[in-house]
């Protein structure tokens, strides 16, 4: 005998490990692992709030095995794939068997494994074996997909099957799983999930992912029209609604108003109605009043670009804006974020109130400083999402229902009707078998009995 070579040895090898149901466990005890950890450990948080919670070490361990971002790590797609690859190989190696029951060369039927049948039912019928086998053919074939009739040396056997094919819902199964899986790794690689906040009547072409990843530009721009809100009573928001245009080569092709929960959906892309909030123009007013002589100074400044301040005496920077801030307990509601950097010393950071034009005399400076002519407005905060996957997930969920219902619903049945005289009377034995659903093969021989007693 030829001694196999090392490619077939290797191949073989392969097939084996794949075929495993002992791999099986392992990859699902594995996924179940890391989703419990996925859970515990807040996603696509600040790097700066897991580096403060975990400590130095442990935030480079976790950062370099992508625990903060686990669902798009290399190492959980890895296991994806082998749980598909798994399903598909241990799937392949048990459909020969599985396609030689459903369809055999020659069905095969046993009478003395129907006369042990515990379900079986008798009764006697008026007329002759020929007459009562001649009542019965006609209902029980149009009803069963494979019937044939035998003598015996009594009467007739008349056997029935259908549901072979039954045996394939667990397939069904398996490919809702692999189609499942192949639609959550198909949005982990090729969709995004990101964010953007746009100020009434301002368009945007690009939007930014979490986690400090790259922002992703768009084929399109998104432009909010409009944005309303209202509150209850208690001051909670109601409802928030964003009026937005989709601009593509200069021309506005879409339009629609979105709530919470009623998306605007474009190419493929999804834009959610998240948040909203308040900012200001870029351009504002600072005012420095010079504590020794009363002096007034005003100078135009931008956010985020350097002024010069009064008597060459440093540097102004208006950095953030925060429309709520907490300042010993007290919301100081529109607040700038500053850092003034001295001719000498160290860079100073200071908050400036917009509504509390005299709040920086505490802080014991030469000058007292405050913003004013800034023109507030509010943007809307949206969720922007592509996932290419979800078509195949909705068509994993369909597998799934349609083969639980035949796996669980369904099932393989065989029947024989025996119809033999004896003492001058015509005898007639009813009786099934399934591989599984007893109890419903018994239902299904206690009806087929009823039904045949009313045609004899």
């Amino acid at each position: 005998m030829a001694k196999p070579s090392n490619s077939d040895y290797f191949t073989h090898r392969m097939w084996t490990f794949f075929a495993s149901v002992k791999l099986s466990v392992v990859i699902l005890l594995s996924l179940a692992v890391t989703s419990i950890i996925g859970t515990v450990i807040p996603q696509n948080e600040n790097l700066m709030l897991y580096h403060q919670k975990f400590g130095d070490m442990l935030f480079k361990i976790f950062n370099t095995l992508d625990i903060f971002d686990m669902y798009h790590s290399w190492w959980f797609r890895f296991l994806l794939c082998m749980l598909t690859v798994n399903i598909i190989v241990c799937s392949i190696n048990r459909l020969s068997s599985t396609w030689k029951i459903i369809f055999p060369k020659k069905p095969s039927f046993n009478i003395n494994r129907f006369r042990k049948a515990k379900n079986h039912q008798e009764w006697s019928a008026a007329n002759s074996p020929e007459v009562v086998k001649n009542a019965y053919t006609p209902w029980l074939s149009k009803r069963w997909a494979m019937f044939k009739v035998e003598s015996s040396e009594n009467g007739y056997l008349l056997f029935g099957e259908k549901g072979r094919w039954t045996r394939l819902g667990v397939y069904a199964v398996h490919l809702s799983i692999i189609l499942m899986v192949a639609g959550g790794l198909v949005g982990s690689i090729f969709g995004f999930n990101g964010f953007v906040n746009i100020p009434e009547g301002e368009s945007v072409d690009s939007i930014f992912l979490r986690n400090n990843q790259p922002e992703i530009k768009l084929d399109f721009e998104i432009k909010c029209d409009d944005f309303n809100f209202s509150l209850y009573e208690s001051g909670m928001p109601k409802e928030y609604r964003s009026s937005l245009s989709i601009i593509k080569n200069n021309q506005t092709v879409v339009q629609k108003d979105i709530l919470v929960n009623d998306p605007l959906r474009f190419e493929g892309i999804n834009i959610f109605q998240s948040s909203y909030g308040k900012m200001p123009a870029t351009d504002l007013t600072v005012t420095f009043t010079e504590k020794a002589s009363g002096l007034i100074y005003k100078k135009e400044a931008t956010m985020g670009t350097p002024i010069e301040m009064p008597g060459n005496s440093g540097t102004f920077i208006v950095e953030d804006f925060r429309p709520n801030f907490s300042f010993r307990g007290v919301n100081l509601s529109n607040t700038f974020l500053c850092k003034m950097i001295p001719g000498q010393g160290d860079p100073e950071h200071i908050i400036i109130p917009a509504d509390f034009p005299r709040f920086d005399m505490m802080r014991q400076g030469d000058f007292v400083i405050s913003i004013s002519n800034a023109d507030f407005k509010y943007y809307t905060g949206l969720q922007v999402t592509k996932d290419p996957g979800v078509p195949l997930v909705y068509a994993g969920f369909l597998f799934m229902i349609i083969g639980c219902y035949v796996t669980f619903f369904m099932f393989h049945q065989k029947i024989c009707i025996e119809i033999s005289a004896a003492d001058g009377k015509t005898s007639v034995m009813a009786a099934g078998i399934s591989g599984r659903n007893r109890p419903g093969m018994n239902a299904v021989i206690r009806r087929l009995s009823n039904q045949l007693k009313k045609l004899s």
